[in-house]
């Protein structure tokens, strides 16, 4: 029988659980430092058996995951390290930084003891092992960062066992996942902190700021509001990285101040156009590190208990409405109702219930 303990049964660490648990072959060990979560995995049947001893979970396990927040993963390492784990243990960690935590492992483990890092790029916008899912991680793009060295035996047998999760995994080296890591993820999170922040400087001399602001802006910035603990932690880990691409970006942004000062409209225009170019070719139902959402905007008349059929209509065709909201400021935002959704599939079939009862959709 395979033992595969994992540390911190959240949303990440209890999706990987239910991709493995039930398997032939396979036995799952959650491991919280808390009783009553421990208790809670259980009752909800994510893992074959929860536990608070850190010794417990890891003793004679075949695959260690580490499932916890990136600020506490070399401590972690250090910790297992230290106990006298089985022979040919594959560890391997879920956070969103790589070279940092494959340095901290390289000095510590033996040849006795393989570390694989690893990141899953899909998420949700809920928490908790209340939010994990079996589906998750398909489709998604699963990272693998071996380090150099590592045995290719050990490689494919985490491969092997990633791929009950059906999501695509790529190998990189740990320094080359930071760094596009970084740009395509961490970046942006900063530049929307900043951004949402400037206009919040503004908004203490204009209140009208954040009346305006409730339509495109708002939907541009969303993840300024992700855990700001889970991000210092995350941005402080790849701070190296970071520095480099904020300076790249101060270029940019001084590219836009040359042409708005020389008024060069051609350069502006040129400008929207590479990104525009560049944006369509990205993949538009990949899972991603900015989880997805699933929304549209209907336009619809402003008559009293529209909102109601609207509601209606799709509880009636039983298609899960997560979310509605009214658009007031309606700049850069193709409609007055907001639709959200948790899938896919409810967006498309919601889409094909507003355009059968005559409400334009817009995306």
């Amino acid at each position: 029988m395979t033992k595969i303990a994992i540390f911190g049964v959240g949303l990440m660490g209890g999706s990987l659980a239910l991709c493995f648990k039930g398997k032939p072959g396979l036995t799952v060990v959650g491991h919280s430092v808390r009783e009553s979560s421990a208790t809670k995995y259980m009752e909800r049947g994510v893992v074959d058996y929860a536990t608070t001893s850190m010794h417990d979970a890891a003793e004679g396990a075949d695959f260690i995951f580490l499932c916890v927040p990136v600020g506490n993963l070399e401590q972690y390492v250090r910790e297992l390290s230290a106990m006298k784990l089985k022979p040919g243990c594959i560890i391997t960690d879920v956070g969103s930084t790589k070279a940092s935590v494959a340095l901290t492992a390289s000095r510590l483990f033996g040849k006795d003891v393989t570390f694989i890092g690893g990141h899953p790029m899909a998420g949700s916008e809920r928490s908790g092992v209340e939010a994990a899912s079996s589906y998750l991680f398909e489709n998604a793009f699963y990272v693998l960062t071996p380090a150099a060295g590592t045995p290719s035996s050990d490689v494919d047998k985490l491969t092997g066992l990633i791929k009950l999760t059906k999501a695509h995994i790529v190998h990189v080296n740990p320094e080359e996942h930071d760094e596009i890591v970084g740009a395509i993820s961490h970046l942006p999170h900063i530049i929307a902190v900043a951004l949402v922040n400037q206009v919040r400087g503004y908004n203490e001399k204009n209140p009208l700021n954040s009346v305006l602001a409730a339509g495109g802006f708002r939907d541009i910035t969303r993840i300024a509001s992700s855990d700001p603990v889970v991000w210092r932690d995350i941005l402080i880990n790849n701070s190296g990285v970071l520095l480099k691409l904020l300076k790249d970006w101060n270029l940019e942004i001084q590219t836009f101040i040359h042409m708005l000062e020389a008024g060069d409209g051609e350069g502006i225009e040129r400008a929207f156009q590479e990104a525009g170019i560049f944006r369509s070719q990205l993949p538009e139902r990949r899972k991603g590190m900015i989880h997805s959402i699933y929304e549209c905007y209907v336009d619809v008349p402003d008559h009293p208990g529209i909102i109601g059929k609207v509601a209606t209509e799709l509880g009636n065709s039983r298609i899960n409405l997560s979310n509605i909201h009214i658009i007031e400021s309606r700049e850069d935002v193709p409609g007055v109702l907001r639709l959200s959704f948790r899938t896919q599939e409810d967006l498309d079939q919601a889409v094909a219930k507003m355009d059968e009862i005559g409400f334009p959709v817009h995306f």
